[in-house]
C-alpha cells in the first residue's frame, strides 16, 4: 500500500488541515505526531527507505524501535493536504530510543519538527500512563487560550477552574484538569521535561504566551480535546471583555453533582471556594 493511501496517514492529514482551518497554525506554527501501530507500518513498509541516524536530543527508551508520523520543521500546516510528501515524514527510533531516522517523506529536505524532543518525551509518558492507549500528541497556537496566559494566574488551578466554568461539558471532556508551563524557550529539553511532568497528570498542557499541547488516543479525541479547551477559552475571553465579575457561574457543589451523574472524577484541588 502507498503511504498516502493508508488510513492513518489520511487521518493525520485531515487533522492537520482541520487545525489550519481553525486558524491555529499561522505560518509554520504548531506540530503533530502519531505513534504508528505495528500493523500500520506493515501496510506501508515497502515504501519505507531508512535514512541516516540522527540524535533526538533526549532519550526515550520506552519508545525504542517505534515508528512515528510527524510534521516537518519549518513546514506549513496549510500545505499538508496539497504537498504531504514534503510536509510530513515517518521516522523510526533506534533500539535505545536515542536516535531517529527518516524512512519516508520530507522529499524537499529538512528534518522532523523542532519540538520532536517534547513530542517523544510526552509520548513516552503517555505510553506508560495509559498502557499504550494514547497515540497522538498535538501542539497548536489557539489565540484565545494564549490570550488568557496574559491575564490569568499561570497555575493549573486557575486555568482549570476558569475553563471548567465556561461550559458544562468541559469537566467531562478534561476531568483531570489542565497543566500550565511558565514561559520557556521552545524546542529545548527544559520545556520538554516540564511538559512531560505535567502530562503525567493531565492530557492538556498550556505553554504561557505560546500555545497548547494535547494528548489523546486518536485523531478525533485529541483534536476534540483542543477544540473544547479553545472554545471554553473563547467564551472566557468574551466574558472578561464584558465584566470582571460573573453574576452567576457553576459552583463547586454543581461540579460534584455533575461528576456523579457523568461518572468522572474531578480533583478537589480545583473545586475551591472563591
Amino acid at each position: 500500500m502507498r503511504v498516502l493511501d493508508a488510513s492513518f496517514v489520511q487521518g493525520f492529514m485531515r487533522m492537520a488541515d482541520d487545525g489550519w482551518q481553525q486558524g491555529w497554525h499561522e505560518r509554520n506554527g504548531g506540530n503533530l505526531s502519531y505513534r504508528i501501530r505495528p500493523e500500520e507500518i506493515e501496510q506501508v513498509k515497502e515504501e519505507l527507505v531508512p535514512g541516516v541516524w540522527t540524535p533526538i536530543g533526549t532519550t526515550v527508551p520506552a519508545l525504542a524501535g517505534e515508528y512515528f508520523l510527524v510534521t516537518g520543521s519549518g513546514k506549513y500546516f496549510r500545505n499538508v493536504m496539497t504537498r504531504p510528501e514534503d510536509s510530513i515524514c515517518i521516522i523510526e527510533l533506534d533500539e535505545k530510543g536515542e536516535n531517529y531516522r527518516i524512512c519516508w517523506g520530507l522529499t524537499g529536505g529538512g528534518r522532523p519538527t523542532s519540538e520532536l524532543p517534547s513530542h517523544l518525551m510526552n509520548h513516552e509518558v503517555k505510553v506508560l500512563a495509559t498502557g499504550g492507549k494514547h497515540r497522538v500528541i498535538y501542539h497548536a497556537h489557539p489565540a484565545n487560550t494564549i490570550a488568557l496566559t496574559f491575564v490569568l494566574p499561570l497555575t493549573d488551578e486557575a486555568f482549570t477552574r476558569e475553563l471548567w466554568e465556561m461550559a458544562t461539558e468541559c469537566p467531562v471532556v478534561f476531568p483531570s484538569g489542565i497543566g500550565v508551563v511558565p514561559w520557556m524557550v521552545p524546542g529545548g529539553r527544559e520545556i520538554a521535561v516540564a511538559t512531560s511532568e505535567l502530562m503525567k497528570q493531565y492530557d492538556v498542557a498550556i505553554w504561557a504566551h505560546h500555545g497548547m499541547f494535547c494528548s489523546g488516543e486518536d485523531f478525533d479525541l485529541t483534536f476534540g480535546l483542543m477544540h473544547t479547551v479553545e472554545k471554553s477559552a473563547e467564551i472566557l475571553v468574551k466574558v472578561l471583555s464584558m465584566t470582571s465579575v460573573k453574576r452567576q457561574t457553576i459552583l463547586p457543589d454543581d461540579f460534584r453533582r455533575l461528576a456523579v451523574d457523568f461518572k468522572v472524577t474531578l480533583p478537589e484541588k480545583f473545586l475551591y471556594e472563591k
